[in-house]
């Protein structure tokens, strides 16, 4: 299960010198509008250091992360949703992601031009979230007329769908996004089928200077955003992009100790990816043995046939049961077979909801 986030974000607020920094992949970066033109994608491993433990414990040949692919997308500006810049593919390329991580200016720098002419944090973010609900206001009025005809047959589902239609309306001429509306597992099956933007789960990324990093949650700035992330269902990050810039060039443990010097635990990349994960409900079980040590991405609440299905369709076809233990009981025992002696070597059936960080063996036969 490979996540596609999207990077966005006005012109000039550090987006894709943040994708390069945490993709490597070496877009285009320069101080003018639009310099982004085609989505840049690049795919990287999830950090996860339970994976290096395991594949350390089983002496593994081979280590396999699961990934998380960026979609650097072209600038936006005001007029968007009506095909102004670039607004047209903008809106094309932001459908196809899961999830939406916002790069908001929080630094001052007199070289660099802002598409406004002053940093305001909350503007730049109102611009962006203005631009995805009236693309999201112009697509369901459209979709309303359709369900019109459908309903006077008096079809069931027309029926329940215009329902939704109408409620997510009314928060968008609200100026509010849909995210912001509940819906139960019934009604979600219906809205994830109207392909709405502002339905995404957000990340505000504050980026922000790399002298300001020991103080990044006491800035004016940052507050804003962070205001602003609670208004909208949202989370909010700051990360400087020119310290992920230098983090990029370090091997892994001379970025331990400049993560250390910094007074920081994780980098950017690994705590937008930690808040993607929380924001999508998602969560990590392993497959361990000596030939290879492999993380497999889930949604949470997942039962063992299903989890199963995600290594291959035959698992799940052909499922028996699961031989489980969390991946804190195999550290601490330093084997399996220790793991079964002490009771933590569990066979799971059908209805087992897998945990994040099982370490999991499947029994299946098709």
């Amino acid at each position: 299960m490979s996540l596609k986030c999207g990077i966005v974000g006005l012109p000039n607020v550090g987006k894709s010198t943040l994708f390069n920094a945490i993709t490597l992949a070496g877009a285009e970066s320069a101080n003018y509008p639009f310099c982004t033109i085609e989505p840049n994608v690049g795919v990287v491993a999830v950090p996860d250091n339970r994976l290096n433990n395991l594949s350390e414990l089983y002496n593994s040949k081979k280590t396999i992360p699961t990934t998380y692919e960026f979609v650097d997308i072209a600038g936006l500006v005001a007029g968007a949703s009506k095909g102004e810049g670039l607004g047209n593919q903008f809106l094309a390329h932001i459908r196809e992601v899961d999830a939406i991580a916002q790069v908001v200016r929080c630094f001052e720098d007199s070289n660099i031009t802002h598409v406004s002419g002053k940093v305001r944090p909350g503007d730049d973010i109102d611009i962006i979230n203005l631009e995805l609900i009236l693309a999201d206001l112009d697509s369901m009025e459209k979709r309303l007329d359709k369900l019109k005809s459908k309903i006077k047959s008096k079809d069931k589902e027309s029926i329940q769908e215009y329902a939704i239609v109408e409620r997510i309306l009314l928060i968008l001429q609200d100026s509010k996004p849909a995210r912001n509306l509940d819906f139960n597992d019934e009604e979600l099956k219906i809205v994830k089928r109207l392909n709405l933007l502002t339905i995404k789960p957000i990340i505000y990324i504050a980026n922000i200077g790399e002298d300001d990093i020991h103080e990044r949650f006491d800035l004016p700035l940052v507050k804003e955003v962070i205001a602003k992330a609670k208004e909208d269902k949202a989370i909010s990050i700051p990360v400087s992009a020119k310290i992920e810039s230098e983090i990029a060039e370090l091997t892994t443990e001379e970025k331990r100790e400049f993560l250390k010097d910094l007074g920081l635990t994780y980098s950017g990349l690994e705590e937008i990816i930690s808040a993607t994960y929380e924001l999508l409900g998602l969560i990590t079980y392993f497959t361990a043995g000596e030939k290879e040590t492999r993380a497999w991405t889930v949604n949470k609440g997942t039962k063992a046939p299903g989890a199963a299905g995600v290594i291959h369709t035959d698992f799940e076809r052909g499922f028996i049961k699961a031989e489980v233990i969390s991946y804190e009981d195999l550290i601490t025992l330093r084997s399996e077979v220790k793991a079964k002696e002490a009771g933590k070597l569990r066979i799971e059936g059908k209805d087992y909801v897998v945990h994040d960080g099982d370490v999991m063996h499947f029994r299946f036969n098709v």
